[in-house]
């Protein structure tokens, strides 16, 4: 299991802590780094702006991504992490509120490896991140490289 850190895409301060809460309970000690727009996501994956010192972090282990933020959408984003060959193999899943089918198969599309719609419910917002966690984190078995 990597250490690597865990990258959250999230404008909503209450689903951020949501995950982190999820996350210490699963026991995922992977780092959360969380940004709050499309733009701040790319900056971080591609060490530009105020990740413009690649030494100060790692690739993510994981790319949690929403869809409906200011700045640049989630699927702005999965399009650039997909046409870079230093991102194109992360995986990022898509955990959003929409269920709309044309948002579902723009980001397949895309090249998302999962698409989650995020429960209102916090009981059931908890379990399913806590199974994002384990699945990618634990049971995954990534790519070299």
């Amino acid at each position: 299991m990597s250490n690597r850190p865990i990258l959250l895409v999230e404008d909503n301060p209450d689903d951020v802590e949501l995950t982190r809460i999820a996350f210490a309970e699963a026991k995922i000690a992977n780092p959360l780094h969380v940004v709050g727009n499309g733009v701040e996501a790319l900056d971080y994956l591609f060490g530009r702006g105020a990740w413009a010192d690649q030494a100060r972090h790692e690739p993510p282990a994981l790319v949690l991504l929403d869809l409906n933020m200011p700045r640049m959408d989630g699927r702005e984003v999965l399009q650039a992490i997909r046409a870079d060959s230093e991102t194109r193999s992360l995986p990022v899943v898509v955990m959003t509120t929409s269920a709309e089918p044309f948002d579902v198969e723009a980001c397949y599309s895309l090249g998302a490896n999962s698409y989650i719609r995020k429960p209102v419910d916090f009981g059931q917002f908890m379990w399913a991140v806590k199974q994002v966690g384990m699945y990618w984190l634990v049971l995954n078995h990534p790519r070299e490289g």
